[in-house]
């Protein structure tokens, strides 16, 4: 091959930004290498895990498992067993994650265990309406945060705080560089561990001198209900939500198979412990009535505590929801590629770039999706809506865990969990998802079903028959032209 045929082919190889994925397609193969790269080690793991997580919660509000548990003992020890709980879950993912290195979260799992149609509705909702929306409300939190300086004594215009969010999403260093992103996240998730290290460390000293008298009857008032105690959970359970996120990115983890777990053990008990130390140090300086009525819980630490340079927990707030919209934006993306890798989205979703090797047509989906739904009037309220379909794919995760136990023998499980545990998963699941629809029905829950099932319609025509003009639209266009 001469010179020039070199020159014009990497001169094509540089135009080219964006290819189809499928591996077993010969005739498509890309010029170079267009899979996503194993670019996430340990480290990187386990922030993923603690920076999604740890959003603003913990610093603004941390107060419905207090009002449903009805006192400091009973709040502590909820927290603690929802700990327990997401590590239990956790560790079923380890399983599956570890039995099938496949990107995309519950989607792989699904699939092998109960075939297409389940996998589908899991991924037509979580892309269409979970992701997006708890994006969005996450980069909304930061742009509150954010914008709130340059407008004291008054909330900051919704424009203000909305362009701002926008600008996040936009300027998403999701799509620059998958490393870059790595990075990130480590650099926020430090900070976010830092001023946690602060507050903690300003609870043991307020103990230590015996503002103690918040614990002095712990469990004086603790509510009886199993109804009250049961919400408490699901308070807690909110606040750990994001304890699945590495699954998302298996096949970009380096050595899933040891590292997945590490991160899994590493991570989640981590974050139960600042959890709890946290609203430990909140009771040295608060009562259970001024924490209940407090609008922000660690301004009003802070404003205690660290005056005059109470604005370090406003800045570090900034920081905390900074790192968990990155965090949330690096895994929705992985789904979406995912499932058009797989046929059950648009083609070009599963397109990576080839400069960047990041799945950029499905980020930007994403944050399409996010930026509609800013536009809401009550985001709050439809993600409390679709909370009981993200709580049931966690429940029929854990029981496809279940099922392939005897239905895969044959797969190779580096780890490997009771069985038991699975089951217990699936009981809290399922608890979760009928406790608010038995305690308070109404008609926005059957519409959250509906529009689940409303997946089907699609699937139906674009999958299942694969009609010509259907497979038109989900066909890959051409990757490039001269």
């Amino acid at each position: 091959m001469d010179k020039g045929s070199c020159k014009r082919r990497s001169d094509l190889q540089n135009r080219c930004t964006a290819q189809s994925l499928d591996p077993h397609d010969k005739d498509k193969q890309p010029l170079k290498a267009t899979v996503l790269q194993k670019d996430v080690g340990l480290l990187s793991g386990i922030c993923l895990i603690i920076g999604t997580m740890i959003g603003s919660g913990i610093f603004i509000s941390p107060k419905g498992v207090l009002l449903y548990s009805g006192a400091v003992g009973p709040c502590l020890l909820v927290w603690t067993a929802c700990g327990v709980l997401a590590a239990l879950g956790a560790l079923c993912y380890a399983e599956l994650g570890t039995m099938i290195t496949k990107s995309g979260g519950e989607y792989p799992y699904l699939m092998e265990a109960f075939g297409p149609i389940v996998a589908y509705l899991y991924s037509w909702t979580t892309v269409m309406v979970l992701k997006p929306s708890s994006f969005a409300i996450i980069t909304l939190s930061f742009a509150e945060y954010a914008s709130a300086p340059f407008y004291p004594g008054c909330p900051p215009p919704p424009i203000v705080t909305k362009s701002l969010a926008a600008a996040v999403i936009i300027v998403s260093v999701n799509c620059l560089s998958v490393r870059l992103a790595r990075y990130v996240q480590n650099i926020f998730t430090a900070a976010k561990l830092f001023i946690i290290l602060i507050i903690v460390a300003a609870g043991i000293v307020l103990l230590a001198q015996g503002k103690t008298e918040t614990f002095s009857n712990a469990f004086e008032g603790a509510s009886s209900s199993a109804g009250s105690i049961g919400l408490a959970f699901y308070n807690g359970l909110w606040a750990y939500d994001g304890w699945n996120q590495l699954n998302f990115i298996t096949e970009e983890l380096r050595d899933p198979h040891r590292n997945l777990p590490l991160a899994i053990l590493i991570g989640i008990p981590l974050v139960s412990l600042c959890y709890v130390l946290v609203n430990v140090a909140y009771f040295t300086v608060m009562t259970t009535t001024e924490l209940l009525l407090s609008p922000a819980v660690a301004m009003t630490f802070g404003n205690r505590v660290f005056y005059p340079m109470s604005w370090i927990i406003p800045l570090f707030v900034v920081f905390s929801t900074f790192g968990s919209a990155n965090g949330s934006c690096f895994t929705a993306g992985r789904l979406a590629y995912v499932s058009g890798r797989e046929g059950h989205m648009v083609k070009i979703l599963s397109y990576i770039s080839l400069k960047r090797y990041s799945p950029m047509p499905a980020l930007l989906f994403n944050g399409f999706l996010a930026f509609c739904y800013m536009l809401q009037a009550d985001l709050g309220t439809l993600i409390n809506y679709f909370s009981l379909a993200q709580w049931a794919f966690y429940g029929l995760a854990s029981v496809a865990l279940i099922v392939m136990r005897f239905t895969r023998k044959e797969l190779h499980r580096p780890v490997k969990v009771p069985i038991v545990i699975a089951g217990l998963m699936a009981l809290v699941s399922c608890y979760l998802v009928l406790a608010p629809v038995i305690d308070k029905p109404e008609l926005e829950y059957l519409y959250c079903v509906v529009f689940i099932l409303s997946g089907l319609l699609l699937y139906y025509p674009f999958v299942h028959l694969k009609l010509k003009w259907a497979r038109n639209l989900m066909s890959n266009s051409p990757p490039c032209k001269n």
